[in-house]
């Protein structure tokens, strides 16, 4: 057998026996009821931690002026989202809204 297919069986079994172990543990153990409401937060902050950098330093810098165009895009789908509650307006609307905004700017 040669060396990558033996590291990647290797990784794999790893792997798998990571994912497993939660399984078997979380049959066994109760998780307290502290952390069940903190990893509520988890989704939320992770899309935080991705699109706010995004929204407020596009180019490596920060910028929230009014040139800050995906800024205002992102302005404008949470207006939706707070109005609609619906995803895919949300997306909709922070889509298009960035598009006409660079198009017609």
């Amino acid at each position: 057998m040669s060396y990558p297919w033996l590291v990647m069986i290797i990784i794999g079994v790893l792997t798998f026996a990571t994912r497993i172990s939660f399984i078997v543990l979380l049959e066994r153990w109760q998780t307290p009821s502290i952390i069940r409401r903190a990893l509520r937060f988890v989704p939320v902050s992770v899309l935080t931690a991705i699109f706010v950098p995004e929204l407020l330093s596009p180019e490596g810098v920060p910028d929230v002026s009014l040139n800050n165009l995906r800024l205002l895009a992102g302005g404008i789908a949470m207006l939706v989202a707070w109005k609609t509650k619906n995803v895919i307006w949300t997306i909709i609307a922070g889509m298009g809204s960035l598009f006409l905004l660079q198009w017609f700017l």
